[in-house]
């Protein structure tokens, strides 16, 4: 029995015109990274959230990111830990996930949070987004600051065996 050749078949898709600006966790489903860095002594790394950022302004928070479009998730911690902190990762280990859905500017919003462990050298640490944050500070868990990011107390709680 002979075989026939396999044809591709092509499908030419175009793409509109004057495409609509999506906005990642309001549009469609946002993919975060969050990072708990750690100095490897019990101590974890937060940032104050300005009044300039996006949302829950003056709250502590641990740091995070959105994954983009093609880079890996080892890829965005590395970038994220970059530009806010100024920092290079010594190591890091995957946490978990958790879906996320909350009340932003009136929308609800739907993120996927990937969650990170990350080692770092705590004397490097710097404010590198001073419009996002007003203060760093490192801090053990019995001592964390309040307010805390609306996000955190769960994130906490499920992670609290790993941390």
């Amino acid at each position: 029995m002979e075989s026939s050749p396999i044809t591709p078949i092509i499908y030419n898709i175009s793409m509109p015109t004057s495409p609509k600006t999506s906005i990642k966790g309001l549009d469609f489903t946002g993919i975060s990274v969050i990072f708990f860095c750690h100095d490897g002594k019990g101590n974890y790394l937060l940032a104050k959230r300005s009044r300039q950022a996006r949302d829950e302004k003056g709250c502590w928070d641990v740091g995070g990111g959105g994954l983009e479009f093609g880079d890996s998730l080892e890829d965005t911690i590395k970038r994220e830990i970059k530009e806010e902190y100024d920092l290079e990762i010594l190591d890091y280990e995957f946490l978990g996930f958790r879906e996320v859905h909350r009340q932003t500017a009136g929308r609800t919003s739907h993120w996927l949070a990937l969650d990170f462990k990350v080692l770092v050298d705590p004397g490097k640490a710097k404010i590198n987004e001073p419009h996002k944050f007003d203060e760093l500070g490192w801090f053990s868990r019995e001592n964390f600051p309040q307010p805390l990011h609306s996000q955190l107390p769960f994130a906490l709680k499920k992670y609290q065996a790993k941390l």
